[in-house]
């Protein structure tokens, strides 16, 4: 398993049916919408709601499990912060997601609204296209499972102290931080809170975990990139305790002397690309390299 990077020649079996998820709580985003339904039905591509978007601007829904299983791919429209959010809550489907940009930085979601239409009506051509698969982080704490795209994060309760934090690789201690949190990310999420506290970027293909101290109170504690084959435990020695956030959305709260395991999940997030998208080139559009 290791640092493998995962390059999948796999195709749609079908493209007649789209689920479709709509950034969440944003009722403006209908005509937008309706724009998008259109270009899938010029393609002959049936169209069908998430139950939470419809009931948002006013149509019909499905729940997201009966979505999943009707349609042959999943479709988010809104940003980074809406794909992440749909990949964590399907990808035990097996269903891709094509991520449709109406945000601005766009790290994740691949197409835009001006380039969409033109995206549809080359999807016919399996050479036009691309699916990769993506190392999803599973995470128990307090006996409850989550799963991590981006990254599971833990950060101090209080603003006022900093965490205390022991860990172990495979049952072996490795390590004691002592600091802001610890970021654990997936190389998808290399370029999002990882990045911004001075972890490294990872090929976002590969396996591995990147641990990454923030603000640590030793400046010899430095971000670490491991084989996802190991499991990574995170025992807080703090009394305060402390809070796990996944992907920035979901939150747990841990007390003193519990621990948080962190392994990868056994089935991998698909997205959906254009062929041409190189990783490569985003970065130096999103980050200005050489600028």
């Amino acid at each position: 398993m290791g640092l493998k990077a995962t390059i999948t020649k796999e195709k749609l079996k079908s493209k007649s049916k789209a689920g479709i998820i709509l950034r969440p709580s944003t009722p403006e985003i209908k005509d937008d919408y309706m724009k998008i339904k259109g270009y899938f039905q010029s393609q002959n591509i049936e169209v069908f709601l998430e139950k939470n978007s419809a009931y948002m601007i006013d149509e019909e829904g499905f729940d997201l499990d009966t979505l999943c299983d009707t349609v042959d791919f999943l479709v988010s429209i809104g940003g980074d912060g809406t794909l992440i959010s749909v990949v964590r809550r399907t990808f035990r489907s097996g269903k891709p997601v094509l991520g449709i940009n109406l945000g601005t930085l766009g790290f994740l979601t691949d197409v835009s609204l001006n380039e969409l239409e033109s995206f549809l009506q080359n999807l016919s051509d399996d050479e036009n296209y691309r699916i990769d698969s993506r190392m999803m982080i599973k995470g128990n704490a307090n006996l409850q499972n989550f799963f991590a795209f981006n990254d599971i994060v833990i950060s101090r309760n209080s603003l006022s102290s900093m965490i205390k934090v022991d860990a172990k690789i495979d049952g072996k201690p490795f390590n004691s931080y002592y600091g802001d949190g610890i970021i654990i990310s997936s190389p998808t999420g290399s370029t999002a809170y990882n990045l911004s506290v001075g972890g490294p970027l990872v090929y976002p293909l590969t396996d591995a975990f990147i641990v990454t101290p923030v603000a640590p109170h030793s400046l010899t504690q430095r971000p670490l990139v491991l084989p996802a084959d190991f499991e990574i435990e995170f025992t807080i020695t703090d009394n305060q305790g402390a809070m796990v956030i996944v992907d920035g959305q979901d939150i747990y709260e841990v007390e003193q002397n519990q621990s948080i395991k962190i392994q990868i999940a056994s089935k991998k997030a698909k997205l959906l690309h254009r062929k041409e998208r190189n990783y490569f080139e985003v970065l130096n559009e999103k980050l200005q390299w050489g600028n």
